[in-house]
């Protein structure tokens, strides 16, 4: 294992190529192991033992010293393959509080944020949608105000 990241490496027995082979792989292959355990009525209503984490999950931990709380996610880095959830952080020194950055295999997601997924061209078209409804009012409420101009000077026109 010469290179950085190789596409072609199966597997090692040796502990530091496994370790080389994480350290040094591309982001979307990093982006799975960031996959977090369902909860059991989760599981039936995705079909799915684990699912990528995101942003706004609920989840709980599962092991070490916040055995047992739960949060919102905070923030997710796939770069590190770490998790940050709401209400779990340590207290320093200086009294100022640090979030704890916690493994993803040591949670359980308990709600899911919403997951829709919108293609491009759907947000594409319905951009172009409220921008032709947008334009359709802005003419019709120049039309209106051309209309009362016009009678007013009619009807000025008329007086005289």
């Amino acid at each position: 294992m010469k290179q950085k990241f190789s596409t072609k490496w199966k597997a090692s027995k040796q502990p530091r190529k496994q370790r080389k082979y994480l350290a040094n792989a591309p982001l979307h292959l990093k982006a799975k192991l960031v996959n977090v355990n369902l909860a059991k009525p989760l599981r039936k209503s995705v079909g799915k033992r684990n699912i990528q984490i995101k942003k706004e999950d609920k989840v709980k931990i599962m092991r070490g010293k916040f055995k047992g709380k739960q949060g919102k996610v905070l923030s997710v880095s796939i770069k590190y393959a770490k998790v940050y959830v709401e209400g779990i952080q340590v207290t320093k020194m200086d009294n100022s509080k640090a979030n704890i950055p916690l493994k993803p295999s040591n949670l359980q997601i308990i709600e899911m944020a919403d997951r829709g997924k919108k293609t491009k061209k759907e947000t594409t078209k319905n951009e172009v949608e409220d921008k032709k409804t947008e334009a359709k009012k802005e003419t019709t409420k120049n039309e209106v105000k051309e209309s009362k101009n016009m009678e007013n000077t009619l009807k000025g026109t008329r007086k005289k």
